[in-house]
C-alpha cells in the first residue's frame, strides 16, 4: 500500500475539474427538482394528482423508478432516481481510468519501478471514486434539508446515493482486473449497471421480486421520505465490500497489463471490411453504438408509451402546463415529447464527446504514431472516428425519433400524422450536438492535453442551457449554450437560421481544430 497517498493526490490533480463538475451537477441535481416541485405543484391536491397520474404509467416506473407518496420529499426522490444511475456511471469511468487506463497507457509501470506498492494504484482510485459518490450524496442530503425537506428522508436519499456509488466503485475495480483492456473493463461493468437498471425496471412494473436483484433497486427500496427503510443499506455496503475484495485478491492473481480473462486471439489476416482507418474506427466503437442504440430505443419505446397518459399525470396543475408549453408545441403531449428531445439531444451529445475523446486516448496510447507511420494521412486516420462523432449522433437520435414517434402514434392511432413530427424534432438536435463535436474537434486539434475538457464544456452548456431557465439566469448567459437556440419540436414553428448559424459555427470550429491538427507534432 505505499505510495497510496502519492497517488491520490496525483490523481485528485488529474481530475481537480472533472471530480469536483460531476458531484456538484449531480449532488444538486435533487435541490432543483425540489425547488421545481414546489413552484409546479404548490398544493397538496396538485402533488396527490400528479402521484395518482404517475402510478398509473407503468412506464415511468420502470424509466425512473417506484414513487412511493405524493409529499413533496417522495415526489423529489422519486423525479431524481435517475441519480442512482448516474452515480454509479461516474463511479466506474473514473476507477476505469485510473486503474487500466493507466495501465494501458503504460504509466502503472513506468510508477511501479518506484516505491510504490503493488496495490497502490487501485487503492488510491477506489478511494477518489468512493469519496466522490460519498461527497454526492452528502451535497444532497445537507440540499435537501436546507431547503426544508425532513432530515430523514434527506439523509436517506443522500445515503441511498452514496451506497449505490459504492457498490459500482466495487464492480468498476473488479472489472478492472479481469478485463485485459480499459475498453473491455468499462464494457464489463456498464453491462452490469445496464443489467441493474434493467432488473430494477422491469420489478417496478411488476411484482416487484427482480428489484431485490439489483442495487439499484436496493437503494430504491430505502423509500427516502416515505418511512424510510434503512436496512437495504446493509445490502449494498455488503456488495461493495464483497466487489472490493473480489477485485484486490484478483489483483495478486494477475500480470501487470493482463486480466483474468485473456484476450480472443484475432484472425491471421485482416478482413476486407476492415481495411482503412475508417473501417478501424468503425470495428473499435460498434459495441458502443450498439449499446446506445438499444438503450435509446428502449428509453424512446417508455417515453412514447407514457405520452398519452402525460395529462393525467400532471392533473390540474397550471405552472407544469405553462412550463411545457414553453416548448411550443400545440398540445401537452407534443410539449412534453419536445421536453424530452431536448434532453435526448444532451445525452446524444455525451456519445459525440466519448467518440472524439478516442482520438485523443489513440495518441495518448502510442497507437496513432503506429498508424501514422504507414501511407496513412493525418487526415484520413482522424476521419473515422470524426464521422462516427458525427454521423453518429444522426443514427441515436433518428432512433430516438422513430421509437418515440411510433409508440405514441400507435396509442393515439395517428402514425402518420406523429410519426414524422417526432422524428424531426429529434433530429433537429443535431446542430448543437455537431457544435459541441467542432469543439472538441479544435480543443484536440489545437490543444490536446486539454482535450477532456470538452466534457466540462459539455457541463457548461446544460447548466446554462437547462437548469439556467430554473435558477432565472439572464437570457445572453443562456444563449452561450447552442442547445438555447434549437426550435422546440414538434408543434412549434421551425426557424432554419438559428440552425444554420449554429451548422456554420460547427463548421468553423471543426475546420479549425482540422488545420491545427495538421499543423501540430502527434503527442505535441
Amino acid at each position: 500500500m505505499s505510495g497510496t497517498g502519492a497517488l491520490l493526490r496525483l490523481y485528485l490533480r488529474r481530475d481537480r475539474l472533472v471530480l469536483p463538475l460531476w458531484v456538484v451537477l449531480l449532488g444538486a441535481l435533487p435541490l432543483l427538482y425540489a425547488v421545481s416541485f414546489e413552484g409546479l405543484y404548490p398544493t397538496a391536491a396538485d402533488r396527490q394528482a400528479f402521484y395518482l397520474g404517475t402510478v398509473a404509467v407503468p412506464a415511468q416506473a420502470a424509466l425512473v423508478g417506484p414513487i412511493f407518496g405524493s409529499d413533496l420529499g417522495a415526489l423529489v426522490s422519486w423525479r431524481a432516481g435517475l441519480v442512482l444511475t448516474l452515480v454509479p456511471l461516474a463511479a466506474i469511468l473514473t476507477v476505469v481510468r485510473h486503474t487500466r487506463g493507466e495501465e494501458d497507457a503504460g504509466r502503472t509501470e513506468l510508477i511501479g519501478s518506484t516505491a510504490v506498492g503493488r496495490y497502490a494504484g487501485l487503492t488510491a482510485a477506489a478511494l477518489l471514486a468512493g469519496g466522490g459518490v460519498v461527497a454526492t450524496g452528502m451535497l444532497s442530503f445537507v440540499s435537501l434539508w436546507a431547503f426544508g425537506l425532513p432530515v430523514a428522508g434527506s439523509l436517506a436519499f443522500g445515503a441511498s446515493i452514496a451506497v449505490v456509488g459504492a457498490v459500482f466503485v466495487g464492480c468498476a475495480a473488479l472489472a478492472a482486473q479481469v478485463a485485459s483492456g480499459a475498453r473491455a473493463a468499462r464494457g464489463y461493468a456498464l453491462c452490469v449497471l445496464a443489467a441493474a437498471f434493467v432488473l430494477r425496471a422491469i420489478g417496478d412494473i411488476g411484482s416487484g421480486t427482480p428489484s431485490w436483484f439489483s442495487p439499484i433497486g436496493w437503494s430504491a427500496q430505502v423509500r427516502p421520505f416515505a418511512d424510510e427503510r434503512w436496512w437495504p443499506l446493509l445490502l449494498s455496503l455488503a456488495a461493495a465490500a464483497a466487489f472490493c475484495a473480489a477485485a484486490f485478491a484478483a489483483a495478486n492473481r494477475r500480470d501487470l497489463g493482463s486480466g483474468l480473462r485473456a484476450e480472443r486471439r484475432g484472425r491471421v489476416a485482416a478482413v476486407p471490411s476492415l481495411a482503412g482507418p475508417v473501417a478501424l474506427a468503425w470495428r473499435l466503437s460498434r459495441g458502443t453504438i450498439v449499446v446506445w442504440t438499444v438503450g435509446l430505443a428502449l428509453f424512446g419505446i417508455a417515453i412514447g408509451s407514457s405520452t398519452d397518459g402525460i395529462g393525467d399525470q400532471l392533473g390540474s396543475s397550471t405552472a407544469i402546463s405553462d412550463a411545457l408549453n414553453k416548448f411550443g408545441g400545440t398540445t401537452l403531449e407534443q410539449s412534453f415529447i419536445a421536453a424530452v428531445l431536448s434532453i435526448v439531444g444532451i445525452m446524444v451529445a455525451a456519445y459525440s464527446v466519448s467518440a472524439l475523446l478516442r482520438l485523443h486516448g489513440e495518441e495518448e496510447a502510442g497507437l496513432a504514431e503506429i498508424v501514422l507511420a504507414t501511407s496513412v494521412s493525418r487526415i484520413r486516420w482522424s476521419a473515422g472516428h470524426l464521422l462516427l462523432a458525427v454521423l453518429g449522433p444522426a443514427w441515436l437520435l433518428l432512433v430516438v425519433g422513430l421509437t418515440i414517434g411510433l409508440t405514441y402514434g400507435s396509442a393515439t392511432g395517428d402514425v402518420s400524422g406523429e410519426l414524422p413530427s417526432v422524428v424531426g424534432g429529434a433530429l433537429a438536435q443535431l446542430p448543437a450536438v455537431w457544435v459541441v463535436a467542432a469543439i472538441g474537434v479544435a480543443l484536440f486539434g489545437a490543444v490536446p492535453r486539454f482535450a477532456t475538457i470538452l466534457w466540462a464544456v459539455l457541463g457548461g452548456f446544460v447548466a446554462l442551457g437547462q437548469i439556467g431557465a430554473v435558477l432565472g439566469l439572464p437570457q445572453w448567459l443562456q444563449d452561450i449554450s447552442p442547445f438555447t437556440h434549437l426550435p422546440k419540436l414538434p408543434g412549434a414553428e421551425f426557424s432554419v437560421l438559428p440552425s444554420l448559424w449554429l451548422v456554420a459555427i460547427a463548421a468553423a470550429a471543426g475546420g479549425v481544430g482540422t488545420i491545427a491538427f495538421r499543423r501540430r507534432d502527434v503527442r505535441g
